[in-house]
């Protein structure tokens, strides 16, 4: 029996492995590279959800995938992180990412509000949008007490509606004329995934790539005040009602500081910064899958299209507004 559970457990864990090492070698391929191994994992985890049904009996490596790698994935995250080059060179970044990060959770509410929208999903979509995609809400949904295919749907939109606009900005330094500082730090502190800024970024060329990275980790590094807010407010709520319930912390997101603070005083060789971050797209990617599976094509009809009305509106006043201000302080 004990035999069983482990053939189904692995089997389950290779399951997520060969979809996301899939996903990864396909995002490479031209066209696809636009797409993002992101968006190509959950997509090909939904649509074998809808024609095959959810693989039941390899429940429990799934599981891991999406819980337990999923954070591992996080905790390397952290490598990318260098604290000095945040609050150093990218403080005046740093200071439009703090305003992006509340502009971005408050008008998500805001419209889901009007649309009378789900409001988990569009607390996720907020997070996402201010701080690092998938990763942030990741990181916020046992905070929250997320559904995982609530976590999924709301990874799938803004992992969809961020490679969109990634191409949108591209398109728009082509035909507009704008000096390479404002279109990178228009980038940095706009767009949703640290992948959709590297293929922006990247389009203006290696000076407008380096400070979109610089403005995209300031925000990825609020995620750190972000959660302990998040936690102390979920905590009031709690103790507000009467509800009695224990309010999840993400304690991982301690590994994830712990990496940063490495990254930061310690030179680590680029050769093994390189493995350490395939390793972490690799787990990021099962666990992806493994979310993925949990939706279904009628979760996506009742429960996706508020959500990415919102995210939409969201976005487009979030670019008009960084652009203005960046335009401003760089121009």
């Amino acid at each position: 029996m004990t035999s069983s559970k482990n053939k189904n457990f692995i089997i389950g864990l290779l399951l997520t492995f060969v979809v996301a090492l899939f996903s990864f070698l396909v995002a490479k391929l031209p066209v696809l590279d636009k797409v993002g191994a992101l968006t190509i994992a959950i997509l090909i985890a939904i649509f074998y959800r809808h024609f095959k049904g959810y693989p039941e009996a390899y429940r429990s490596g799934i599981t891991f995938s999406s819980k337990y790698l999923l954070r591992f994935a996080i905790i390397l995250y952290g490598l990318k992180l260098n604290i000095f080059d945040i609050i150093g060179q990218g403080s005046k970044l740093l200071a439009i990412d703090v305003g992006v990060v509340i502009f971005s959770i408050g008008m998500m509410l805001f419209v889901n509000k009007l649309l009378n929208g789900d409001k988990n999903i569009a607390l996720l979509l907020g997070v996402g949008t201010g701080i690092c995609g998938a990763a942030a809400i990741a990181a916020v949904a046992p905070i929250f007490k997320s559904k995982e295919n609530d976590t999924a749907i709301s990874i799938g939109i803004i992992a969809l509606i961020g490679t969109i606009f990634s191409l949108i900005y591209t398109a728009i330094f082509a035909v507009f004329s704008m000096t390479t500082n404002v279109y990178g730090a228009w980038s940095g502190v706009s767009l949703h995934e640290i992948a959709h800024v590297v293929l922006a970024g990247g389009f203006g060329g290696s000076d407008a790539l380096k400070i979109a990275l610089l403005g995209k980790l300031g925000r990825v590094f609020l995620l750190i005040p972000l959660t302990i807010v998040l936690v102390l407010v979920m905590r009031f709520k709690s103790n507000e009602t009467t509800e009695k319930s224990r309010i999840s912390i993400p304690y991982f997101l301690i590994g994830f500081v712990i990496m940063a603070l490495v990254n930061t005083y310690i030179t680590i060789p680029p050769m093994i910064l390189n493995i350490l971050n395939t390793i972490s797209t690799i787990c990021l990617l099962m666990a992806m899958v493994a979310l993925g599976l949990n939706v279904a094509f009628k979760d996506l009809k009742n429960r996706a299209l508020k959500p990415l009305v919102t995210i939409v509106i969201t976005s487009i006043c979030l670019s008009t507004l960084a652009f203005i201000v960046v335009h401003w302080l760089y121009s």
